[in-house]
């Protein structure tokens, strides 16, 4: 627990019982000192009987060491849940010896029959007090009846929908959107109050021109916004395709791609590198970090990570957009940029992320290239899966982006694969470099952190627009 900051120190009230829930510790800094202090008495002569005398004490006190780290128990207790059975008179019955297993047992313990006992899935998630602002009753207006219960009304919203007013298309819908909503474009005027806004507006307008079809991040990647008012820019010059060969992508207004052979070439990849021991490597030796991993899931005994500070509208119309704060490192034509990685796949560079969503035309590999163009000017059908492609073109692109990911895998970690054969070796056997300069590109972390949402793409857009 030392070793991990962002762990919480577990004290279990009974620690030979496995149901038992632990109290958490908090782990502070501190600059104290630990100390060894004696205690000497020694009594002194007594001349008179009568008289008392107080024995002379002494201290000695030793700094042993300094203390940095300091955990404290400020949570409450969870609730202990014991493997106990209630019997028809209300006598509880210890199960311990009838539920766990100490020692290899014959056929006859699993045979018995008991009661059922199954624990909780999961305790509290906080230990500490929390408000639940309960919303208040609403007063009707005399002579108002409750509309009858069905499907539609069971359920409400927690929240009011967010003003962002994108337009969702899915694959089999029949008509696109030709102009955005109404509040969508009256949201834009909203915020965009200052002439950096306008040249943003300009610049997305640009690139819709040049290519109709964009992911979120090769927006980023080409114009320095900020990401709260492209969250308002996006729904005013495209709509947002949910499911289809176009799906977490943006579709500039009044272009179709299902109508066009030609946009085969902006469909998304869901590429996600192969990791375990059947690659030749595991997930643990893997040189691209997870964007989410289930060691960093923010459990009850793991430190809480503070929540980002929401963006309002009067905070945009003060100008964050590409200008920004003054004290910030980055130019204002950079600030918010993210790297062309994000977007790209390149020949002998390994992906930020080990999941990705490429459009097609990202991958700027000519062999990668052939697999998408193999049936130009014989397009006849646009399917949900392959789009304008043929059938299976995702899954070839798949093995041979994977091939290339363990070829630079190798040449840079080649202890990997000190035991794969030589027959392996000359099958797999492809001439790219390896992708040098890798820990450099770690140390150029990005300064701003966009999203602190899911890191799934296209759910976290919906989420953003929902």
């Amino acid at each position: 627990i030392y070793a991990d900051p962002a762990k919480r120190l577990e004290l279990y009230f009974r620690p030979k019982d496995p149901y038992c829930h632990p109290v958490c510790a908090n782990r502070f800094p501190t600059s104290t000192m630990l100390l060894r202090v004696r205690r000497r008495s020694r009594k002194k002569q007594q001349l008179d009987p009568e008289e008392q005398i107080q024995p002379e004490v002494q201290f000695e006190m030793e700094i042993l060491g300094i203390v940095t780290t300091v955990y404290k128990f400020q949570g409450m207790s969870d609730f202990q849940y014991l493997a106990m059975h209630s019997g028809p008179d209300g006598k509880q019955t210890s199960m311990y010896d009838k539920v766990l297993m100490l020692k290899p047992e014959k056929e006859e313990f699993f045979n018995k029959d008991l009661p059922l006992y199954i624990p909780p899935p999961i305790f509290s998630r906080l230990d500490t007090p929390v408000d639940y602002f309960y919303r208040p009753d609403i007063q009707h207006r005399s002579g108002y009846n409750n509309p009858q219960v069905s499907g539609e009304n069971l359920i409400g919203l927690s929240r009011a929908r967010r003003p962002h007013n994108a337009i969702f298309v899915n694959f089999d819908d029949e008509e696109i959107p030709t102009k955005p909503l109404d509040a969508a474009v009256q949201n834009w005027k909203k915020v965009c109050t200052n002439p950096v806004d306008k040249k943003v507006e300009e610049e997305l307008r640009k690139l819709f021109e040049v290519r109709p079809v964009w992911s979120r991040n090769a927006v980023k990647a080409n114009i320095s916004v900020h990401p709260d008012k492209l969250k308002v820019l996006l729904p005013y010059l495209a709509y947002y395709m949910l499911t289809g060969p176009w799906r977490s992508l943006w579709v500039r207004f009044g272009y179709d791609p299902r109508k066009h052979p030609e946009a085969k070439i902006y469909q998304v990849l869901d590429f996600r590198i192969r990791c375990g021991m059947k690659y030749g490597y595991a997930a643990t030796d893997m040189p691209v970090k997870a964007k989410r991993s289930t060691y960093n899931y923010s459990l009850p005994i793991t430190v809480k990570k503070q929540g980002s500070h929401t963006v309002s509208v009067h905070d945009l119309k003060q100008g964050l957009g590409s200008a920004g704060t003054s004290g910030a490192k980055k130019p204002p034509s950079s600030r918010y940029k993210l790297k062309e990685s994000i977007y790209i796949f390149r020949e002998g560079a390994l992906p930020p992320y080990r999941q990705m969503f490429y459009q097609l035309c990202d991958l700027n590999v000519e062999s990668l290239q052939k697999i998408i163009h193999r049936n130009d000017g014989t397009e006849s059908e646009c399917t949900e899966r392959d789009g304008w492609c043929l059938a299976k073109t995702s899954d070839d692109l798949r093995d041979s982006m994977s091939l290339m990911i363990k070829q630079i895998i190798r040449s840079t970690r080649p202890a990997l694969f000190s035991n794969t054969t030589s027959s392996e070796d000359g099958k797999e056997q492809l001439a790219y470099e390896s992708g040098e300069d890798e820990d450099d590109e770690e140390e150029e972390e990005e300064d701003f952190k966009p999203s602190d949402g899911s890191e799934n793409e296209m759910e976290t857009e919906i989420l953003d627009y929902v």
